[in-house]
């Protein structure tokens, strides 16, 4: 019924050639369960924020911690801030929200972080499984292999690339004049809803954009998986249990946190079209973007020794 309404709204607008902004559907519902849902995302952002700072700060004041794959964890953390904080905060204004309106700008600039970032958390958990290989499959030469020089440049080309990959696409659908409809069936801006509003299309742009997106995804998932394939033959040489339990035990969280990101994207990316595409897309979505940051620091804590004195002592218990 909401939708319905939101779009005889907006369709009486559809008569002018261009069109100032875009109405985020989100998740239409009754205006209690829009509140429910505010107060419920809100917990899951305050949760997520905490976990995530909790782990940056044990990291920041243990000394122990100071070593390249903390290091790494530490600025994991606080890409998921910045990921879950792309999102979040405007779709809890939209909950509130009666007109749901987002500007042109407001859209393009969300559209620009929400990517990025997400890139750049490919990036690190590529980064993060090399960490992973030079510990297991060269014990004796990690210390000077991995230096902090070498982390502080990974890290670096991190967020660099990251940030770098989506200027094109965003340049040149920023570009572009929308028509019509104004509404996109979604919480964030998605690359999809934003050129179906397009008065013409362009088949060059789509294809640059069909092109580029998915890089980001495939090349760091190709590392990972050739990163750990090396890890795993490693570890099967290892003579006694005991030695291969401890060696799969430090792949076990970063393993788990790769498998809840790509697993979520492949889903939505992978799974045939359906009439509920639009829905099963929101809900894909908001996992990999908001659950995955709520679960990360719970897994990297609950699988961690050092982390969990780390965090006892920071939070004094």
């Amino acid at each position: 019924f909401t939708a319905h309404r939101h779009m005889k709204i907006f369709n009486t607008h559809s008569n002018s050639s261009t069109i100032t902004g875009f109405l985020l559907l989100g998740f239409p519902c009754s205006r209690q369960g829009q509140i429910l849902l505010f107060v419920l995302f809100s917990a899951v952002y305050l949760l997520t924020l905490m976990g995530n700072a909790s782990i940056i700060c044990a990291v920041r004041w243990d000394q122990r911690l100071h070593t390249p794959m903390y290091i790494l964890l530490a600025n994991f953390s606080f890409l998921e801030i910045c990921y879950v904080t792309s999102t979040v905060p405007n779709m809890l204004a939209n909950f509130l929200s009666d007109t749901k309106v987002i500007s042109f700008s407001g859209c393009f600039l969300q559209f620009y972080f929400f990517f990025s970032l997400g890139s750049t958390e490919c990036f690190f958990l590529a980064v993060m499984a090399f960490d992973r290989y030079l510990a297991i499959c060269q014990p004796l030469h990690y210390p000077t292999l991995m230096t902090g020089h070498l982390c502080n440049i990974l890290v670096g080309s991190c967020w660099v690339l990251g940030f770098l990959w989506f200027l094109i696409p965003i340049i040149f659908i920023s570009q572009m004049t929308f028509c019509g409809s104004r509404i996109i069936d979604h919480f964030l801006c998605d690359p999809g809803p934003l050129l179906a509003l397009t008065c013409q299309k362009s088949p060059v742009i789509e294809f640059v954009i069909s092109i580029l997106s998915p890089l980001p995804l495939i090349i760091p998932f190709l590392f990972i998986v050739g990163s750990y394939a090396l890890v795993l033959g490693a570890v099967l040489r290892v003579p006694s249990a005991a030695g291969r339990r401890k060696a799969f035990s430090t792949c076990g969280s970063h393993l788990a946190v790769v498998s809840l990101f790509y697993g979520s994207v492949l889903v939505m990316y992978g799974s045939p079209t359906s009439e509920h595409e639009a829905g099963m897309q929101k809900i894909v979505t908001l996992f990999y973007s908001v659950v995955t940051p709520l679960l990360n620091p719970v897994i990297y804590s609950l699988r961690n020794k050092d982390m969990i004195k780390a965090m006892q002592k920071f939070l004094g218990m």
